[in-house]
């Protein structure tokens, strides 16, 4: 059998190195097919000149992710159910939207009047092993790959360089931006549950030339002004050094490190060639710093997404990829396992959903796929909405060994709801359905490393493309094909 292997730990930004598994595969079945080595090389040749397509493939410029963390409860709000027992239906009224016979609750009324924009998956599902609890799940949902480590309860180790990346990091490495600009913003919270905080926020193995941009302004989970202070001093250009001056400084840093190999040899693996580049392109042009200021925006528009945390994260998100950011993510901003405001609703749930978090999410989300529809740039950007898993059917019924009042839901990853836009997917659509109870897909399940699977596909990437891990390793991006019905 012949093994035709790419040299091992290089970047696959380099062309002859974007095998994926597959790939090797196929060499080493060639003698079965009838194939000679000249024939299956000039079928890799083909292959190259006509890389991996399908609908969908590569319309997506900008990837915005809402990860709304916690675990929304999908009965209560797109997925609501009648002729079920009480402690199942949503205490919340159904309402109509624009998708004839398509109901959501009385939460999402202005994302019912945009849902004839956007995809539906009312079948994601997974069985958990080690992932019914937040942090598992979400280290999951963002690399595609489960932790090596996990308690009963979920909790993992802190973040370290052997984490598989971040989806968003594998992107911008595979496609980097075209402009000069922050690649990756992460706001306005770290991913967090208890004290493990940025699992999975990271680009881990890839290196931190790779993280995102983390842009945390300070103040609490329940401080609504905290994007009132953003602060990008670091993007600022000192009054007192012009641009000539600072690409004079860049030339003499070359002259210097062309002088110094041990140097350079001792610091390579902190990737400083990479963070100077990034950032001198950065600051010269200005585009960042001038993306990051939301006072550009009417107080109309402001206002139209939500004067909260979230809305004006939506914005910002908004205003980013429209400067040349190939991927955003927006974390909710209350932290999960906690009460107000946050997703994790084990008790209070009417409450919190009705006067705290959904009218957040309803302004905010909506007013981002219109907004982005009516700018021309839904169709180069793919918005991906959805939280680590969903809410039990029964209220008052503990599936996670959390406690729950009758008031309450507990997490369920068997089956819950996404929301997918931009970028070729399919608008008014609704893919799969969950059975009469919310509690499994009736059709077309969709696990969440096929949605990771489909964002790569959206992008232009490969989803098997092969990386290398920490101990030189081939691993893929993901172990999943991308969901191409979802795709017009």
């Amino acid at each position: 059998m012949f093994c035709i292997p790419g040299q091992r730990g290089k970047d696959v930004c380099d062309k002859q190195l974007g095998m994926t598994r597959r790939d090797i595969l196929r060499v080493g079945g060639a003698g079965a097919m009838g194939l000679s080595l000249g024939q299956m090389l000039q079928h890799e040749a083909l292959a190259n000149a006509n890389p991996v397509g399908g609908p969908g493939w590569g319309k997506a410029k900008s990837v915005i992710m809402v990860y709304l963390q916690g675990g929304p409860s999908h009965l209560d709000l797109w997925d609501p159910k009648d002729n079920v027992p009480d402690n199942v239906k949503s205490v919340f009224k159904p309402i109509g939207t624009k998708i004839p016979g398509v109901q959501f609750t009385e939460n999402l009324s202005k994302l019912a009047q945009v849902n004839d924009k956007f995809t539906m998956i009312r079948s994601m599902s997974y069985t958990p092993v080690g992932l019914f609890n937040h942090t598992a799940a979400i280290y999951q949902l963002h690399t595609g790959y489960t932790a090596d480590k996990v308690s009963p309860s979920g909790q993992l180790e802190p973040p370290t360089p052997k984490d598989f990346p971040n989806f968003g990091s594998n992107i911008i490495r595979i496609k980097p931006p075209e402009v000069p600009m922050l690649p990756f913003v992460m706001m306005p919270r770290p991913l967090q549950e208890s004290n493990v905080v940025n699992k999975s926020g990271t680009a881990g193995f890839l290196g931190r030339a790779y993280d995102p941009y983390y842009l945390f302004p300070p103040g609490g989970d329940m401080d609504m002004k905290k994007m009132e202070r953003i602060n990008v001093d670091d993007l600022k250009l000192r009054t007192e050094v012009s641009t000539a001056r600072l690409n004079r400084r860049a030339r003499l840093r070359e002259l210097i490190n062309d002088g110094m190999p041990a140097v350079d040899k001792a610091v390579a693996s902190y990737d400083l060639n990479e963070y100077y580049a990034s950032a001198l392109n950065l600051i010269s042009s200005g585009r960042a710093r001038d993306a990051f200021d939301l006072s550009k925006e009417t107080e109309d528009m402001r206002n139209r997404y939500g004067r909260n945390t979230f809305g004006q994260c939506c914005l910002l998100a908004r205003r980013l990829v429209e400067a040349g950011t190939r991927v955003v993510e927006v974390i909710w901003p209350k932290v999960a396992n906690s009460d107000n405001h946050s997703w994790d609703v084990h008790q209070g749930l009417t409450k919190r959903m009705k006067d705290q978090s959904s009218p957040m999410l309803d302004s905010g989300l909506s007013s981002l796929i219109d907004d982005l529809d009516q700018r021309g740039l839904l169709d180069e950007t793919l918005v991906v909405a959805l939280g680590e898993f969903g809410r039990s059917p029964q209220r008052g019924v503990s599936t996670s060994g959390n406690n729950n009042s009758d008031d309450g839901r507990d997490h369920w990853p068997y089956c819950y709801t996404a929301v997918v836009a931009g970028a070729g997917i399919k608008r008014g659509y609704v893919h799969g359905e969950s059975d009469q109870t919310a509690s499994a897909p009736k059709t077309d399940p969709v696990h969440p490393i096929e949605l990771l699977a489909t964002i790569y596909h959206s992008v232009g990437i490969d989803p098997q493309t092969i990386v290398y891990n920490h101990l030189n390793q081939p691993r893929e991006l993901v172990k999943a094909e991308a969901v191409g019905s979802l795709f017009a």
